[in-house]
């Protein structure tokens, strides 16, 4: 990239950085002064922004490149991690979110004070911000920072050595999305991600399309037959027990990581809680899980598309996707991709702060004031949190680059000691009565005790994967909740308290859309797979595929006729 080149794609990245600044602000000016406006965008946030927000703040820089490069290296056995989290969706459009729109919870540690103790919301805080400070965002700074120094070779633009470009990049990253979270709140988080967004879905259909023209020598239906005829062993995503995510594991220890990321995880479940009302935040969530399903499509078929181009000869397989990108996308669009790369990354940067400042402000500042706080305290006290957790990142954000390979395991294992304690928590609490606040505590600890010496003491011991130990460590901790509701039962059956703010309508074709995103993701699996582009693609496939749609036109026949 020539200097010409260089401040094109600068300019026009900034121009187009500018338009998502300027759109942001103008949607959230004077809306973020209140305890509703600033943490929950005042409740109105309806179905798009809600989508799009869920959208950028699950995809980032680490998917583009990491999902990719699976493709490359194995097959899309790891779209499983995407695909599946659909079915989650549903879960949170029918079971959680009802519970926690109609409760007017601001926060998950609010809804479990509710349901057992404030001793619990303490302990489900300390996990939260253990997690998300010391692990999560700054692992979230340093992966897109990497991503831009990978895709852009800043290190070569700017002069510098790897390592103070990379504090630069971090840096620039953090600040940027410190000011939507810190200055904007919840809804400038949500429309710049939309906006982003729309960004992402353009540049995710335009890659893989200018890929199979390429893998065509400029023609797309000669590439398309390459693509599904050379190597169709690359579009198995039934993965084995050698492969990045075996098919078993989608039943198993999957099922609790994707309730625990879509249905509890503050971050993630915080635009939801902003809903207009049910109906809009079901569509929202349900149009979100028709995202997921698009991931295969827009984040590993570019990886295949590599491997079709470039042979298994790449150094590493993280490679793929940035070579692809230099070789087919037009110089004049580098700057629009690197704004929506940027704006991906600021999407999980800025939502994380923006969650981590709101479990402070709330579910911690606010319970030792006892309730005297005023709404402009607690705005201006996430704001103070924000700007120190932002700081802090900064600082360990670089620090990750010294012991890469041990750190990013560490990373990957954290989560682990309070996703399932927290779904189990969740559940029980929703599904239960009796059960008391010492079921919880018991959980907690004994989950940190029993996960830590599996993944650290027994790790050789214990080949079983660690998605399997999710699945039966779920199994015990429920167990555990359920043996304290029988031997030492509340004294009064807990009661779920209406505090109706929005809403409560459910959308009339939520059942209907929700059986319709099932069937895509089986849909996905017949196509990837053996029967179908991996494989021979027969009369079986066809046969079910005409299944699934004649059952989707039956449901939306009677659900048209029943209104």
């Amino acid at each position: 990239m020539d200097q010409a080149q260089l401040t094109i794609t600068i300019l026009s990245c900034l121009f187009f950085m500018a338009l998502v600044a300027a759109i942001s602000w103008w949607k959230t000016r004077g809306t973020v002064d209140s305890r509703e406006g600033y943490f929950l965008a005042g409740r109105g946030l309806g179905a798009t922004f809600i989508a799009g927000s869920l959208l950028l703040t699950n995809l980032s820089a680490e998917q583009l490149i990491g999902l990719n490069g699976s493709a490359y290296g194995f097959n899309l056995s790891s779209m499983a991690w995407e695909v599946t989290a659909a079915v989650a969706t549903i879960a949170m459009a029918f079971i959680f979110l009802p519970r926690y729109l109609a409760g007017a919870f601001t926060t998950l540690p609010e809804f479990l004070n509710d349901r057992f103790d404030p001793t619990v919301r303490r302990m489900s805080v300390v996990l939260f911000m253990l997690g998300y400070g010391l692990v999560t965002i700054p692992s979230v700074l340093y992966s897109g920072s990497v991503a831009v120094l990978q895709l852009f070779d800043v290190p070569q633009l700017t002069g510098l050595a790897y390592f103070p470009a990379l504090v630069m990049t971090v840096i620039t990253i953090g600040v940027v999305g410190s000011i939507y979270a810190v200055f904007g709140g919840l809804k400038a988080v949500a429309v710049s991600d939309t906006i982003n967004g729309i960004g992402l879905l353009i540049i995710g259909i335009l890659v893989p399309v200018l890929g199979i023209i390429a893998l065509g020598q400029g023609e797309f239906g000669s590439g398309m037959e390459r693509l599904v005829s050379d190597h169709p062993e690359k579009l198995n995503a039934i993965g084995g027990a050698d492969d990045p995510t075996p098919f078993g594991t989608i039943f198993t220890g999957m099922i609790f990581a994707n309730l625990f990321y879509w249905c509890t995880n503050q971050y993630v479940i915080q635009r939801t809680l902003g809903a207009a009302s049910l109906a809009e935040g079901q569509k929202g969530v349900l149009f979100s899980g028709f995202f997921k399903v698009l991931v295969p499509f827009l984040m590993m078929i570019p990886g295949v598309i590599a491997f079709h181009l470039y042979g298994p000869g790449l150094d590493t397989i993280d490679q793929a996707y940035p070579r692809l990108i230099k070789d087919v996308l037009p110089i004049y669009l580098s700057g629009f991709f690197l704004a929506v790369l940027l704006g991906a990354v600021f999407s999980s940067f800025n939502s994380l702060l923006n969650s981590a400042a709101t479990l402070f402000s709330l579910d911690v500042y606010a319970p030792a004031r006892k309730g005297k706080a005023s709404d402009a305290e607690l705005v201006r006290v996430a704001k103070i949190a924000s700007i120190i957790i932002a700081l802090f990142s900064f600082v360990v954000a670089p620090l990750l680059y010294f012991a890469e390979a041990g750190l990013w395991q560490v990373i990957r294992i954290f989560t682990g000691f309070y996703n399932i304690p927290t779904v189990v928590i969740v559940i029980v609490g929703l599904f239960t009565t009796r059960v008391p606040a010492l079921g919880a505590k018991l959980v907690i600890v004994f989950h940190a005790i029993a996960y830590g010496l599996l993944r650290f003491v027994f790790d050789e011991a214990v080949t079983l994967h660690f998605l399997h130990q999710y699945a039966i460590l779920f199994v015990i901790e429920v167990g555990i909740m359920l043996a304290t509701g029988w031997l030492r039962p509340r004294d009064t059956a807990w009661r779920f308290t209406p505090n109706e703010q929005v809403d409560m309508t459910p959308w009339r074709y939520a059942r209907p859309l929700a059986i319709t995103l099932f069937s895509c993701v089986v849909g996905l699996y017949l196509l990837f797979s053996p029967i179908g582009l991996a494989g021979t693609m027969g009369s079986l496939f066809y046969a079910l595929i005409g299944l699934l749609l004649l059952a989707n036109v039956g449901i939306w026949w009677r659900a048209r006729v029943t209104g």
